[in-house]
């Protein structure tokens, strides 16, 4: 299917776009306005795009029904300032529950039961139980557009950031098994990256892989080696040497024939022993 964006309705390409760029971290915005009245909203639209200086853009959207701007929209403008929250599996219910569209003045921190803690640096409150919050002071506000739907990026400068301790590692790291993120995906549905949902995938950033096109024939053209396995192969910087293949089959029970070979390797590629792949597809 071919969707040019001009020819389907705002819905159906509000649903496409969605469905099709995901998972997306969610910044669990706290606001106030001119007067100290505090909103908490979630927005999926997010996403870090600096280190140095360290920023931040989320965008509320203008309402595709009724082509208005979000309370985020018009407390950030007042006041050039936000706190976003990381959202995590153990409040994901609760940061759903705050985006009900509550009147002008509700308190969405009251609503969700989440607890307000004053910040250090920026007016709007944390999140207490959030496992990172960032103050931020807003840099510039980009609209995009005038029609509904239309997003406004908020581009935030992290000032001061917060970090539970509970979700560190040994050397003071967010521990990525700890933390227990949670990412929007289309219509209902989210993900949890958890348990087996995280895998590790080794950057190629010390050494300079042979590529994919570097691969023997055979092996490239492989039934039973998947692009995922060939890309592991390909991120190694020389292939094994004779005497080191030798002294792997020596001691390993590596099948005789090709199939099995290419078998033997996927397996364990699977383990992220690629160099042992390496040495049964050599053998």
């Amino acid at each position: 299917m071919t969707v040019n964006p001009k020819d389907v309705s705002l819905g159906k390409l509000h649903h496409h776009l969605l469905s099709a760029v995901g998972p997306r971290p969610i910044a669990f915005a706290s606001t106030v306005d001119k007067d100290g009245n505090r909103n908490l909203s979630p927005f999926s639209f997010f996403n870090v795009f600096s280190a140095n200086p360290p920023i931040v853009i989320f965008s509320p959207a203008k309402s595709g029904r009724t082509n208005t701007q979000k309370d985020t929209y018009h407390n950030v403008k007042e006041t050039m300032e936000v706190v976003i929250n990381i959202v995590n599996y153990p409040i994901v219910q609760q940061m759903s529950l705050s985006s009900t569209a509550y009147e002008k003045g509700v308190d969405e921190f009251v609503k969700s039961g989440l607890t307000p803690i004053d910040s250090e640096m920026v007016k709007p409150a944390r999140v207490k139980e959030s496992p990172v919050q960032l103050e931020c002071k807003v840099r510039e506000v980009v609209e995009l557009g005038d029609e509904g739907g239309s997003g406004n990026l908020i581009i935030a400068e992290v000032v001061l950031m917060h970090i539970n301790d509970e979700m560190l590692d040994t050397e003071g790291a967010i521990d990525q098994t700890k933390i227990d993120l949670v990412g929007r995906m289309g219509g209902n549905y989210y993900v949890r990256a958890h348990g087996e949902a995280l895998f590790e995938v080794p950057k190629p950033i010390r050494q300079k892989g042979i590529g994919v096109d570097q691969l023997p024939e055979k092996v490239r053209n492989s039934k039973i080696l998947s692009g995922n396995d060939l890309g592991m192969l390909g991120n190694v910087e020389k292939l094994p040497s004779e005497e080191e293949i030798k002294s792997y089959t020596d001691a390993h029970d590596v099948p005789a024939d090709w199939e099995g070979k290419q078998q033997k390797a996927k397996d364990l590629l699977c383990e992220v022993k690629i160099e042992e792949a390496w040495k049964v597809l050599l053998s």
